[in-house]
């Protein structure tokens, strides 16, 4: 285990947990690591959040999502789980000491309520980054 490793997991790594990444990695310390990954991740990220994140300075176009692995699970510090809306693919169901964000799900969401939940999670990223 690397305790200065952060995972952050959602179901599909197209939205919340891609933005978490983005940010950590914009305000990262000295030393830590980041990753995203899903249990269940989709083929591409979700086009508004690319859309939202460039509006404040964050390229997403070149990430792709990731599955969640056992080796991800094992060499993490801290896994942050961003909400669950699957209750059989949900990351907590697989990952121990877990933190639970909450933060709802983007898909399907308008601009204007991806921009809320994009700077709802820089919030928690800022607060986090405050804690370590």
């Amino acid at each position: 285990m690397n305790d200065k490793s952060i995972l952050f997991v959602c179901v599909e790594n197209a939205a919340r947990s891609q933005m978490a990444e983005a940010f950590f990695k914009k305000h990262v310390p000295v030393g830590y690591q980041v990753h995203s990954a899903g249990t269940n991740p989709s083929t591409t990220i979700n086009p508004l959040v690319i859309e939202v994140m460039k509006e404040v300075g964050i390229d997403l176009t070149k990430q792709k999502p990731k599955k969640l692995s056992e080796d991800m699970i094992l060499n993490c510090g801290k896994a942050i789980n961003m909400g669950c809306m699957d209750k059989d693919g949900c990351p907590a169901l697989f990952t121990k000491n877990i933190v639970d964000w909450k933060i709802d799900d983007p898909k399907g969401k308008s601009l204007e309520e991806i921009r809320k939940i994009r700077d709802e999670i820089e919030s928690k990223i800022k607060e986090l980054l405050q804690s370590l």
